[in-house]
């Protein structure tokens, strides 16, 4: 039969307390037979990482055919601090993980032309979405992709993108028409 053994830390003087639910049930926890790490509610993994969302507070005039950075200047949340809203607009979590990124551009009210979303990440495009012509009143372009960040220097920041001949710009429709939103799926 296996034990189970319970060992301080010689050098420490706190005292760690391992104390049972008020419940009528018989409950047991089973450890896997491996070495690792305990979650917690305080474990930076999936779950408990990194997360922020962020929209863009107006309109913004895109050159034709010049990739362009958005900016999103209004955070709905962002539990660690890691997206800039004010300065470069790029989002740099603090903790190294795999990464959802989500991005959606709504362009103004013209037709007939192509418009891109881009994924940046350290200054280079890393995933590229589009759309094409539909003669429909404003386009709408979104991307979603797993990006790993290492926690301390990488970044992701979002481009776009057009080919409508003159300046144009993005929609000013609120938080569900430009926004920009990344969340830690599994550490690293």
């Amino acid at each position: 039969m296996s034990q189970v053994k319970i060992q301080g830390n010689a050098s420490g003087t706190g005292i760690f307390t391992i104390a049972s639910p008020n419940g009528n049930t018989d409950r047991t926890l089973t450890l896997p037979d491996n070495t690792g790490t305990i979650l917690t509610t305080a474990s930076t993994f999936a779950a408990t990482g990194p997360a922020f969302s962020a929209y863009a507070s107006g309109a913004q005039s895109i050159n034709n055919a010049t990739a362009t950075k958005i900016a999103f200047q209004t955070e709905e949340f962002d539990t660690n601090g890691g997206y800039d809203n004010a300065t470069n607009y790029r989002f740099t979590p603090t903790v190294a993980g795999y990464y959802q990124v989500n991005a959606g551009i709504n362009w103004g009210g013209w037709t007939s032309t192509y418009t891109f979303i881009m994924v940046y990440k350290n200054g280079a495009e890393l995933k590229r979405g589009s759309s094409v012509p539909n003669n429909a009143v404003g386009l709408n372009n979104t991307i979603s992709c797993l990006v790993y960040l290492n926690g301390s220097t990488d970044y992701v920041e979002i481009y776009g993108q057009h080919n409508n001949g003159s300046a144009q710009s993005t929609s000013a429709f609120g938080p569900s028409a430009v926004f920009f939103q990344a969340s830690m799926v599994r550490g690293a």
